[in-house]
């Protein structure tokens, strides 16, 4: 065989993470800008299918030459072990640092200080939810109770119905990247698209509005999606999942409850500055991560329908992100790639097994760019996907974002 050219098998198949199996998978109709920019170079070898190596004409929406079988075995073996009282320690830190911060807070009560306390505590209010992230995937502990417990506290102290969630975020990871199945950040089908009042579109594609969304898809979810998290008899949710919802709901509802009775302890402006701007900046932290892990990248990445979808596909669509001095105090969160497709992995051992995954990933694995102290440089990431990626062509089973020239100012369709 010749230098430069990798065998590729003549169909593909996947595993989820429950290794369940997957047909194979043919070659994809592909809607948008990627298809234009030039396919693999591909020849016939010996009655093979091959590619030549070339990255300029590398395809990030063609099935991968690897199955999820071979990344799980890359993965050491130690970078599987829970260990709860490392979890509980990160919980204790994060919440001595709050109350440390709220103690300052009230012990210099001056507006050369409330601003520096806005901004470090609502990035451990979103430091918080990360953990109780984990406890909903079960990474936290092997205890599903403990896991449970935790869950509550962190996400109820921050308004996030836990089991509601959770709920819906296991069908984010076990659909992601699939256009008609996927629940967090979907693209919208063009037919949708066109449905929504402008203002609607406003709302969702101007910055900064969908930073604060995340409150709105709590109660309603995103357009063209029925049910609230809060609700156990929504459309999110089995029967076997509405005890679970009526207990995150009261619980959210009790931590309402203590907010409103503080307001009348210590006054509404009071209650306002010591957790009513960092819950917001918390909401912009959550919006902004979750977004730039799924869009934003300089190369623009499939979605997918239909036959053309599986888990692993799905997956590598997801994007890694470095912020800086961050990383640590958000546990890591943009360690994101291998979390997705092994949301079992406790968050303190993500860094390593990404590390370990990356020559079985190849190119399908998008090296983040280096980020200073301050991850400033994803701003422009933001603002620029936010402003061209709006909706996908109705029809095909491998689709790219397309952008409404109105909406962006722009003649051009990306």
């Amino acid at each position: 065989m010749s230098k430069g050219v990798r065998r590729l098998p003549l169909c593909f198949s996947s595993e989820p993470e429950e290794d369940e199996g997957w047909e194979c998978r043919r070659s994809p109709v592909r809607m948008g800008p990627t298809a234009l920019k030039g396919e693999e170079k591909r020849e016939v070898i010996n009655g093979g299918a091959y590619v030549v190596s070339d990255d300029a004409a590398f395809d990030p929406g063609a099935p991968p030459p690897f199955r999820i079988a071979e990344i799980r075995d890359a993965i050491p073996s130690h970078c599987w072990v829970k260990d709860r009282w490392r979890s509980l320690s990160y919980v204790c830190r994060d919440i001595l640092v709050v109350f440390g911060l709220m103690a300052a807070a009230v012990h210099f009560n001056s507006w050369a200080f409330w601003p520096f306390y806005w901004a470090a505590q609502g990035t451990m209010f979103w430091a918080l939810f990360v953990l109780g992230h984990d406890c909903g995937h079960g990474s936290f502990s092997n205890s599903p109770r403990l896991n449970s417990v935790v869950g509550h506290i962190l996400h109820s102290s921050i308004l996030v119905p836990y089991h509601g969630w959770r709920i819906s975020h296991k069908t984010h990871h076990q659909n992601h990247g699939n256009v008609e199945n996927d629940e967090s950040w979907v693209p919208l089908p063009e037919k949708l698209y066109r449905s929504l009042d402008f203002s609607t579109r406003a709302l969702r594609f101007k910055v900064p509005f969908p930073l604060f969304a995340y409150p709105l898809y709590l109660w309603s979810r995103s357009p063209g999606k029925n049910g609230s998290h809060f609700n156990p008899y929504s459309d999110l949710f089995s029967p076997g999942d509405r005890k679970d919802v009526i207990l995150s709901t009261l619980c959210w509802s009790l931590m309402v409850f203590l907010l409103i009775t503080l307001s009348f302890a210590i006054g509404p402006l009071q209650l306002l500055k010591l957790y009513g701007v960092p819950y917001m900046i918390f909401i912009m932290w959550l919006d902004c991560v979750t977004y730039l892990h799924h869009h934003g990248h300089e190369q623009k990445l499939p979605w997918y329908r239909g036959k053309e979808w599986n888990y692993l596909r799905g997956g590598l669509t997801t994007v890694d992100r470095d912020y800086g001095l961050f990383n640590n105090i958000h546990h890591d969160i943009g360690t994101h790639v291998i979390h997705h497709l092994f949301p079992q992995i406790p968050h303190y051992h993500l860094v390593e097994a990404t590390k370990a995954a990356r020559p079985v990933l190849g190119k399908y694995y998008r090296e983040p760019k280096k980020s200073g102290l301050i991850p400033i440089h994803l701003i422009e990431n933001l603002i620029r996907s936010i402003k061209e990626d709006h909706y996908v062509s109705d029809t095909g089973e491998v689709v790219y974002y397309q952008t409404d020239p109105q909406l962006s100012g722009s003649k051009k369709i990306y």
